[in-house]
């Protein structure tokens, strides 16, 4: 049962109980309240002329005033709500919220409204972004092979670091099962807008036609470098720069912070591709889908607008074209 604030009359019985003796704990008894919440009220209004109830309620009262109004309306949690079902993280939410004008909402009380829902049977602790413990890797770097006429990124222009102009991409692959399809994907650095295409296998012929493909069905963004992985999916990589008129540039092996967008990408797409899962049933639809999701969360790094509004200037649904 939850706690109610003493009233006048009470307050009144405490003088009247404590002029005739009782101790904190027996007007507690009496009252029916807790000892405790007798024993602060005496200490927090008795002075020099000992425990004044009058003065004592009208504190009460003043400091009910000025207690705040319940802060989030149950307009902003259905706005709260839809976000977190478009897969949007609770500090995405959080920001996005408060870049738009809305009530503030922290994303601490978004965990604990996600928690909460949870535990009523609810399943929006679903589109929460699974974290997995990374795997130790074991053995050379130099054990993957070597790709003909690699150009390391050592060699990348330095204003492909900065950021600072759009065209410059970050290209890997993401694997189901082995032996299936698997997923070509590109995230560019400025406006961290991202692509994903399907590639039959993880064949270079295969992965080099699905980039191509996908990366000439987007007309909004410039393609100047491609910075590769090491996997031999990408042996390709002079075709699809003399295609697309872009150099490529290789990350060092196991550098994949050399590609941390990229990468950062790839963990995203875990959550609607889970490892070990049969890509072969993924459509073209389906890698539309994921990418949109993708392009339309807001990201810390564009002050909380999404890829899409900073390319697009709006929302936006990709279409990919044969």
């Amino acid at each position: 049962m939850g706690y109610k604030q003493l009233t006048e009359i009470e307050r009144y019985q405490i003088k009247t109980l404590l002029a005739l003796g009782h101790t904190p704990t027996s007007i507690a008894n009496e009252l029916k309240r807790s000892p405790s919440t007798i024993s602060r009220e005496i200490q927090r209004n008795t002075g020099l002329r000992g425990y004044r109830p009058k003065q004592a309620q009208k504190l009460a009262e003043e400091r009910k005033a000025l207690k705040p109004k319940k802060r989030i309306l149950n307009e902003t949690w259905v706005l709260v709500e839809k976000f977190i079902k478009e897969d949007w993280s609770p500090e995405q939410i959080s920001n996005r919220l408060t870049a738009e004008g809305h009530p503030s909402v922290s994303h601490e009380w978004i965990y604990c409204y996600i928690l909460a829902d949870k535990s009523r049977g609810g399943d929006l602790y679903k589109h929460l972004r699974c974290q997995k413990k990374r795997k130790k890797r074991y053995g050379s770097p130099h054990t993957r092979g070597q790709i003909k006429n690699r150009t390391g990124i050592e060699e990348r222009p330095a204003i492909v670091d900065e950021k600072s102009r759009k065209g410059d991409w970050e290209i890997d692959t993401v694997i189901g099962q082995q032996g299936g399809q698997v997923l070509v994907t590109a995230a560019e650095r400025k406006t961290r807008f991202s692509l994903i295409a399907i590639a039959k296998d993880k064949s270079a012929e295969s992965v080099s036609e699905a980039l191509i493909r996908v990366m000439q069905a987007q007309n909004n963004l410039p393609v100047k470098t491609m910075t590769y992985d090491n996997g031999k999916e990408f042996a390709a990589h002079e075709r699809i720069s003399e295609t697309l008129n872009a150099k490529a540039f290789f990350a060092r092996p196991y550098h994949s912070w050399e590609r941390g967008l990229n990468e950062n990408m790839n963990g995203l797409i875990r959550q609607y591709a889970p490892k070990g899962s049969n890509f072969d049933k993924l459509t073209d639809e389906d890698a539309i889908y994921i990418m949109d999701q993708l392009n339309n969360r807001p990201r810390k790094c564009l002050n909380y607008k999404t890829p899409n509004e900073v390319v697009f200037g709006k929302s936006f649904k990709f279409a990919l074209t044969n």
